[in-house]
């Protein structure tokens, strides 16, 4: 096998650039794939969801709260889940995803101060909450937003 024969697998890819109308020998002649009259063969059909006037679906159906667009997706790790670190390790995201305890950071990844830890570790992430940032300094250990 050379690099100039490979080909896609056979039904693989298909092309939607083809040239439509343009006779019957092309294989896409007369109507153009676009069936015989009706509102959708002529130029000018409606937009997507348009329902002939009738109020469309997704105006019938009922809005309900707010959705904020600016919102960030934050990650919460209690302080208990570090304690599976060794003494004196660097533990950041991407540490906190090899050992596990995360699998998506998402937009950040914040320690929150739910539990016990007995070992004094240099953390880097996102965000602390008070009591985390207490308990890792009170252990002689680094609390580091990043």
């Amino acid at each position: 096998m050379e690099l100039s024969n490979l080909s896609p697998a056979e039904g693989s890819k298909h092309s939607n650039n083809f040239r439509r109308g343009r006779g019957h020998g092309s294989g896409n002649g007369k109507t153009a794939g676009k069936g015989h009259k009706g509102q959708k063969a002529r130029s000018g059909a409606p937009r997507i969801g348009f329902e002939g006037g009738q109020m469309p679906l997704y105006r019938r159906i009922p809005k309900r709260g707010f959705k904020n667009r600016n919102i960030k997706e934050i990650v919460a790790v209690n302080i208990s889940a570090l304690e599976g670190f060794e003494n004196g390790s660097e533990v950041d995201v991407k540490a906190l995803m090899e050992a596990g305890i995360i699998k998506n950071p998402r937009d950040g990844v914040k320690i929150l101060g739910n539990g016990e830890l007995t070992k004094k570790l240099n953390v880097k992430v996102n965000a602390f909450s008070a009591s985390a940032k207490e308990k890792i300094e009170a252990l002689g250990g680094s609390a580091e937003v990043m």
